[in-house]
């Protein structure tokens, strides 16, 4: 067999299943064979035509599969594990990699630094959303899945939980913080459960939609606050007496939600960014204290690498986190266009949908 199906972005509205070639494997790459895979709000803003890639590419960047084939220098697995791959796949070797920002794996030229370079899958190579997928760096990307966890149970780990966590850990939560996140996505609700877990002893979860509400309890929130019946700020500001949250977590990625963040911080509080913005924000002078109120805003692009993978199924494994009630609806990969239809117009309570080739 020489092709295999993909889903491939034609246009924007429209990512189509095609056939395309195999690819073949070079000397330290690895040919997954996809066993199962899903859909990211990022693959949502490429069918827009919100986030520009390459017409004919492949999308999708969170693979869970079996080692098919190995490159001739890759040394420390064999044919036939299964195994995990980052949706960020760093090199290595490159400065922001040894600088320890391996999601910003791109290369200084004459004409600046290309961001997110470290995102490679369904963004500059062919992504996962296909029967099979090339993992570049395969010894620095590719993560052994323990034999008692199932597919659906590290799902998230190539991305979702990577970048909600990362959201937690960049914020610097400790022990005793009170933390509020707003948007209780698939990407939120990994935030929530990463600000427990790193110690805040309070959690505030924020959404409209009463079911992602009910499963952020489940997440770890403490409090949670539905912002189609109360103003989530003022809500916040009553709950902690007007002194504000150590940390605020912004999960959707447009201006209302990131400038809440802002108006809930304490003075040297951290809102820490993890939504994909599609346009300008702008920052209100009160909120930001005219840029005096020693605030921090830190962004976080979703740690990659067979590391990091093997750091967060480890939780999964412990039985600290069950992120499995976020697979909400499944699909074969023949009904790749049905399944965006769904994701893409949040229909159905969808949170997340697995993929099976």
């Amino acid at each position: 067999m020489t092709k295999m199906k993909a889903a491939v972005f034609v246009e924007a509205g429209r990512i189509v299943l095609e056939e395309k070639p195999i690819p073949d494997v070079g000397p330290l790459d690895a040919l997954m064979r996809v066993t199962t895979t899903t859909i990211c709000g990022t693959d949502v803003h490429i069918l827009k035509g919100e986030y520009p890639v390459a017409k004919g590419l492949t999308v999708g960047h969170e693979p869970v599969g079996v080692i098919e084939r190995l490159g001739s220098a890759v040394r420390g697995y064999h044919e036939g594990q299964r195994v995990i791959a980052g949706a960020i796949t760093p090199s290595g070797w490159s400065n922001a990699c040894q600088c320890g920002f391996g999601a910003q794996d791109g290369a200084g030229t004459a004409h600046g630094w290309k961001p997110l370079g470290g995102w490679r899958f369904g963004n500059t190579i062919d992504g996962c959303q296909a029967e099979y997928v090339l993992v570049p760096d395969a010894m620095t990307n590719l993560a052994v899945v323990p034999d008692e966890l199932s597919d659906e149970q590290v799902l998230m780990c190539p991305d979702i939980m990577s970048t909600g966590f990362g959201g937690a850990e960049s914020g610097g939560i400790r022990i005793g913080d009170t933390v509020a996140v707003f948007a209780q996505g698939p990407i939120g609700l990994c935030a929530t459960a990463g600000a427990k877990l790193s110690g805040a002893t309070t959690v505030i979860g924020v959404d409209r939609i009463a079911g992602r509400l009910e499963i952020s309890r489940r997440m770890g929130a403490d409090i949670v606050i539905d912002s189609s019946r109360e103003d989530p700020v003022q809500a916040i500001l009553r709950l902690t007496g007007g002194r504000g949250v150590d940390v605020a977590i912004e999960a959707l990625g447009i201006q209302d939600t990131f400038e809440a963040c802002l108006r809930v911080l304490r003075p040297g509080g951290t809102l820490s960014s993890l939504g994909v913005y599609s346009g300008d924000l702008k920052i209100p002078l009160g909120a930001f204290a005219a840029g005096l109120g020693d605030h921090k805003i830190i962004t976080t692009l979703c740690p990659g690498g067979k590391e990091r993978m093997r750091r967060l199924m480890s939780v999964i494994q412990a039985g600290r986190l069950d992120l499995s009630p976020m697979v909400t609806h499944r699909f074969k990969l023949d009904d790749i266009e049905k399944a965006y239809d769904l994701f893409s117009h949040q229909r159905d309570g969808v949170l997340k949908v697995a993929i099976t080739p």
